[in-house]
């Protein structure tokens, strides 16, 4: 299927169109490849499908390992299928820094929602990329959301990497914490609030009832202290249960009423603009930093530079414009 010659492309499409699973699966298999023929048909086919996106409801989920992301999602997407909903997940999973491996079980994890019909779940390695946020996310949404599926879940890694990175591709940004967890207000970094448009605090179920209600009530006071990056959205603070599937619900009502407030005010569609501009130059410092580092002229230069930086014998600031004087930029 992933052949350089326009029909390929006009067949993927429409197999993507029509809802074929395995034509989106090799759709997002091109989009993430490196090889630059590979990504010119990808802008091809992204070109071509471009009037089939944008109508679907795009939600980030993060939380550190051990939150419970994986069962709630599950749970939450087979709600959302019942109620005639089409789910798309795109699972990032921590890749090895040292080996490049990573762990992909996320359709083990999420069983349930693996064998329905109306779920489409993709695990894709997060790779180097800040945020734990795999290299073309952002694509992946636009084809999900081209082959009929009108809501995106994008999971994150959730260990401490930049999760502006995802905020910055979904329309609603849901942080997920444990009750109980012990000084919970420490245990939450200031930008994570600053960009969340909703705390939920899961497993809030038999023994950790109380210590769910208790967090929940120090994330609401926090909240008060922080100017919201909304002036039309106060967040609000939930207590759920993925696995008894309990305030999922109200969960989901939260994040309708959240697109029905901006949409009504404008600043849904200036999000979603704003979020197209910062992804063009996102795309711009990828091709810039790829241009300098695969530059012949650059990589005869760059160990020296990289030992000199190391040994204090060069500034970076100087290190950097030597870089670029010798790639000619």
């Amino acid at each position: 299927m992933i052949k350089n010659n326009k029909p390929d492309i006009e067949k993927l499409a429409a197999g993507i169109r029509a809802g074929d699973r395995a034509a989106l699966g090799r759709a997002i298999t091109l989009v993430e490849s490196k090889r630059q023929d590979h990504e010119n048909l990808a802008q091809e086919l992204l070109t071509e499908l471009m009037p089939d996106t944008g109508k679907a409801n795009r939600v980030g989920i993060t939380g550190v390992p051990g939150v419970g992301k994986s069962t709630l999602i599950d749970v939450l997407g087979q709600n959302l299928i019942s109620d005639g909903h089409k789910v798309a997940v795109l699972a990032v999973d921590p890749t090895s820094q040292r080996t490049g491996g990573s762990i992909l079980g996320d359709k083990t994890r999420m069983s349930g929602l693996a064998a329905n019909s109306g779920a489409f779940i993709r695990p894709s390695p997060a790779g180097n990329t800040l945020g734990g946020v795999a290299r073309r996310t952002r694509e992946s949404i636009l084809l999900c959301e081209a082959a009929g599926y009108d809501i995106i879940i994008v999971e994150t890694v959730g260990i401490g990497q930049s999760e502006t990175t995802v905020a910055d591709m979904v329309d609603f940004f849901l942080v997920l914490m444990l009750p109980g967890a012990g000084d919970e207000l420490q245990g939450i970094k200031k930008g994570v609030l600053e960009i969340a448009d909703m705390i939920a605090v899961n497993k809030a179920d038999g023994d950790n009832t109380g210590k769910a209600t208790a967090a929940a009530a120090e994330y609401s006071a926090a909240f008060h202290i922080l100017t919201p990056q909304s002036p039309n959205w106060a967040p609000p603070v939930l207590t759920v249960s993925g696995l008894k599937n309990e305030g999922l619900e109200k969960l989901w009502g939260e994040i309708e009423r959240h697109r029905d407030t901006l949409g009504k005010t404008g600043e849904f569609d200036t999000r979603r603009q704003d979020q197209l501009v910062r992804w063009m130059w996102t795309m711009l410092e990828e091709k810039l930093i790829g241009t300098v580092k695969n530059n012949p002229a650059v990589t005869g230069q760059l160990g020296q530079i990289e030992k000199d930086v190391a040994a204090g014998k060069l500034t970076p600031v100087l290190a950097v414009r030597e870089l670029l004087e010798a790639a000619g930029l």
